[in-house]
């Protein structure tokens, strides 16, 4: 088969995760994107910038069997700019995130709903859907009723049960094999390889660090992950209150980042929002003790027979779970192991097969 996939925000995760189904596939998959930044212009404007793309690729390439866009994507107004150059390909949208229940940024003045409708005129164009985890799934269709009842008339809420019953879910696949076998270093390493964004709650991040830091605890610390601001105050002010325990801080590159993950013996979330988890499972796959909010997606990457030990409530329970694992490092890694061969399941190699019979099942 020939596909065309769409990701119009080619960075990071989206990027590694287009790349990947691309380079592992049976099928010939045609990669069109655009730079992963600008957000909201690649929402409304991407269809467009894509289309001229497609009219290229048909000329060099031939018509594709089917088409897979990513989230971002505008699909309905792309199929329509697009269906006398590609014919009549079945359609795929993949939800790596939504924006009807993406949580607004504080610098954000005020809701703008035509980011979710774009979503959701997308899901009504597809002819199939899927989100890659079942948080995502179950808290977009518990809001898109409410959301559609914000329209004066003619709400569509009549489709929301023809949406559900084309969706499903397929978990993200991750190239796990690129790490390289766990190397422990000394100190225990924290690892929080999240993004730099306030839905990641680093001020509590922080909080159980300081706290870990005052019992009198041994551990070093590594921060990374993507910053799309300039570097907010409370990091520096944990890089100075950490001092020597810092071993890394800011964005990291992939080498560093591999090694980082490797080195690391504990990773700890505090997020508030998270659609799946990829840099969770990322570090979780090379036998890193996961402290995790027992909420959103982290749940479901899990044994069950861990979520007591690995899974917190709330803050102070965050705190406790990040101690307990610093003192008891024997029994943390005898889990960390058993959470290591769990998260295989997310690698290219077990995923693969999945992805291509879900393009087939299209046709």
């Amino acid at each position: 088969m020939r596909i065309f996939l769409l990701e119009p925000y080619h960075t990071g995760s989206h990027a590694a995760w287009a790349e990947g189904w691309a380079a592992r596939s049976r099928h010939e998959i045609h990669l069109l994107t655009l730079p992963g930044r600008f957000w909201k212009w690649r929402v409304h404007g991407s269809s467009v910038t894509l289309a001229e793309q497609t009219e290229r690729l048909v000329a060099e390439a031939g018509r594709p069997d089917a088409i897979v866009a990513s989230g971002m994507s505008d699909l309905a107004t792309y199929l329509g700019l697009t269906r006398r150059i590609i014919g009549d390909p079945r359609t795929l949208l993949y939800l790596h995130e939504n924006q009807l229940t993406y949580p607004e940024s504080p610098r954000t003045r005020g809701v703008d709903l035509s980011y979710a409708f774009i979503n959701w005129r997308s899901m009504v164009a597809a002819d199939a859907i899927r989100f890659n985890s079942r948080h995502h799934a179950d808290e977009f269709f518990a809001a898109v009723g409410g959301f559609l009842r914000n329209f004066p008339d003619e709400r569509h809420t009549h489709l929301i049960d023809d949406v559900a019953a084309k969706s499903a879910v397929l978990p993200v696949g991750v190239d796990l094999d690129r790490f390289p076998q766990a190397r422990r270093r000394e100190h225990p390493l924290i690892l929080w390889n999240q993004r730099w964004e306030y839905d990641k709650d680093p001020v509590t991040m922080f909080d159980g660090l300081f706290a870990a830091a005052d019992a009198g605890l041994d551990f070093e610390v590594a921060i990374c992950g993507e910053n799309f601001r300039q570097e907010p105050a409370e990091f520096e002010a944990a890089r100075r209150r950490l001092g020597d325990r810092v071993v890394h801080m800011g964005f990291a590159d992939e080498d560093t980042y591999v090694q980082l993950v490797a080195d690391a013996s504990i990773t700890v979330s505090t997020a508030l929002h998270e659609f799946f988890g990829v840099a969770v499972v990322e570090a979780m796959s090379t036998a890193t003790f996961p402290v995790l909010p027992k909420r959103l997606s982290y749940p479901e990457l899990l044994p069950r027979e861990v979520h007591e030990v690995c899974l917190y409530d709330d803050p102070a329970g965050y705190v406790d779970r990040l101690a307990w694992a610093l003192r008891h490092r024997t029994e943390t890694a005898a889990i960390a192991q058993s959470v290591a061969k769990a998260v295989r399941r997310f690698d290219w190699s077990m995923m693969i097969d999945e992805y291509d019979r879900t393009i087939e099942d299209l046709t």
